[in-house]
């Protein structure tokens, strides 16, 4: 390898640096810019000269002052430490840098991503002198009450293993060494170091065949995301995208959840700060926080962070997904990541392409969501994980044929569309039942242990979207002719669409109850609003006016049913009878 040498500023165009000198210098190496060492990255070199984006505010930067190339790629540190943690866009801890410099953090402030004095106790659960190899598992360390950290032999690295021995180490203490064929020995340390450009190896990609349950049941029974799928949130300002970002974060039955918060407003995500510790995990009764990671890069934050965030956050749930967990990672919003891209071409006096987005676009956002992926990971024996990538979108005005929308949409397999008018009627999740898709849905029937179930949850899915779709055309005829001038069937369709639309696709996201509910309690909902449909229809062709059943008692019930705990689900259950009962009666008068 060339040695580099340190170059000199000739010109700053804002978060871009230019400067000469840099003699061996690679892309993408991390430089330290000027006298309060600024953190940039490289992203175009021509010969000697080198453009770097700042991570950084350069105010005051100017021609002739230094910089000096590490000759490393921006890299993070993966190791214990990282649950329950906040980062800013390349891994520095704020809740430590607000304790060393208080609210207003000094520029080219340099702290360790994880904590260099805290001690973790390691277990190995290997013997020495075993033959080891990338991916293979030293042993663990309990980093939270839900988070069982496995400690793994880094990529690159095989051998024979030596001096590993239980004890309390800090992340940077030899905790044993690999010595391979050749001699050369390699220290092992609870910490690694990975770049974040660079997709962490697994041995083998597999179908995402899995849903992975939200508690959101226009999600999970219509348009569900599998364990290693990627979805794509996109809709108009106020249409609720950070707010289902937030539910899916809370409630997604992932091992581990990584939240970007990138280029949003900073209220947003001090909501998030607020409410997440306070939450309990509806599947293990602990605090939620105790599984998730955090990074911040607001809209108040350098402009140049956004791409190294969402960078950052990938590889972070990628580590996760090696040690054979499931992972959910959530993007808000990555049309901030695009802006970002945006204005850092521009300054590099790049050919624009359409909307003054980079050509390079579409390949940027694929190869971000191709890191997503249910996988065999390096070490054996057969150790699957699963990284699933759900990324908001805020096209200008809601248009969805804004470039960063098509982009996305060529390579997720999850669309929820955001619509204006549901989120102002206050439908939340404002999820738009006729245009969102799912190519993930054939997968559905796999979410419960009873195969027949399953199956009929997808069947009683399909019919409920039937039942949308026709109400979608009967309410063109009802606005022209009046609902008397229908048939009566088709006004049942229009009744039990809205019970579909008000009592099952709307939640209550401060509702303690309605915020998150079960896939068997979604099959028993929709099983209670389609049985009163079926038995609606057989008492009109009876004879029986359709005034009596929509007045039946039995409809309260119905619309109640989203908030009857999920100890309770029998009486849920018990709604069928009394619809039989009561239409029953309607039957016997008529």
């Amino acid at each position: 390898m060339s040695e580099t040498s340190n170059g000199r500023i000739i010109k700053v165009a804002g978060p871009v640096v230019v400067a000469e000198g840099m003699t061996g210098a690679r892309m993408y190496d991390v430089v330290r810019v000027g006298s309060e060492n600024l953190i940039g990255e490289i992203v175009e070199l021509h010969g000697d000269k080198a453009s770097i984006q700042v991570y950084e505010d350069t105010v005051g930067i100017g021609p002739g002052e230094q910089v000096v190339n590490t000759g490393a790629p921006l890299s993070v540190e993966l190791g214990p430490g990282l649950i329950e943690s906040i980062y800013d866009g390349i891994q520095r801890p704020l809740d430590r840098l607000v304790e060393q410099q208080g609210d207003f953090i000094k520029r080219g402030a340099d702290i360790p991503g994880l904590d260099r004095e805290k001690k973790w106790h390691f277990v190995p659960k290997i013997d020495n002198g075993t033959d080891v190899g990338p991916g293979d598992i030293l042993g663990e360390v309990q980093e939270t009450t839900l988070m069982l950290h496995k400690i793994m032999i880094p990529p690159r690295v095989s051998g024979k293993l030596d001096g590993l021995g239980e004890g309390d180490y800090t992340v940077d203490e030899v905790i044993g060494t690999v010595t391979d064929d050749e001699g050369k020995r390699t220290e092992l340390k609870l910490m690694q170091k990975w770049p974040v450009r660079t997709p962490r190896p697994v041995t083998r990609r597999l179908a995402p065949d899995e849903v992975l349950t939200t508690g959101q049941r226009v999600v999970d029974a219509f348009f569900p995301i599998a364990k290693g799928g990627t979805a794509c949130v996109p809709g108009p300002f106020g249409t609720g995208k950070t707010v289902v970002q937030h539910q899916l974060a809370k409630w997604v039955n992932a091992d581990v959840v990584v939240y970007v918060g990138c280029g949003e407003r900073g209220n947003e995500m001090t909501d998030v700060l607020r409410e997440f510790p306070e939450l309990v995990d509806p599947h293990s009764g602990e605090p939620l926080m105790k599984r998730v990671v955090l990074l911040a890069n607001t809209s108040d934050m350098p402009v140049a962070a956004r791409e190294a965030s969402v960078y950052t956050g990938i590889t972070l749930a990628e580590y996760f997904r090696d040690m054979g967990y499931s992972v959910a990672m959530m993007a808000d919003s990555t049309s901030r990541w695009a802006e970002a891209m945006r204005e850092i071409s521009t300054r590099l006096e790049e050919m624009p392409a359409e909307e003054g987005y980079p050509a390079y676009l579409g390949a940027r956002i694929a190869s971000f969501y191709e890191r997503a992926g249910k996988v065999i990971c390096k070490g054996g024996p057969n150790r699957e994980g699963a990284l699933s990538i759900i990324g908001a979108v805020s096209p200008p005005g809601g248009d969805l044929s804004d470039s960063v929308v098509q982009a996305t949409l060529h390579v997720v397999k999850v669309f929820w569309s955001l619509q204006g008018r549901l989120a102002q009627q206050r439908h939340f999740p404002a999820i738009d039942w006729l245009t969102s898709y799912s190519f993930y849905k054939q997968y559905l029937s796999g979410c419960f242990e009873d195969k027949e179930r399953g199956e009929e949850m997808a069947e009683m899915s399909q019919e409920a979207m039937n039942l949308l779709e026709q109400e979608s055309q009967l309410i063109e005829i009802v606005r022209l002719v009046g609902a008397e001038s229908i048939s009566a069937k088709d006004r049942i369709t229009l009744e039990t669409s809205k019970s579909i639309r008000e009592d099952f696709l709307h939640q209550n996201a401060f509702h303690k109850v309605d915020t998150h509910t079960s896939i068997d309690k979604q099959f028993e909902m929709l099983k209670v609003i389609l049985h009163f449909h079926n038995k609606a229809l057989e008492a009109i062709e009876q004879g029986v006016e359709i005034g009596e059943i929509t007045k039946l008692a039995v409809r309260t019930d119905i619309a109640r049913a989203k908030f009857v705990e999920e100890k309770d689900l029998q009486q849920v259950v018990d709604i069928r009878k009394t619809i039989d009962e009561q239409v029953k009666q309607c039957s016997a008068v008529a």
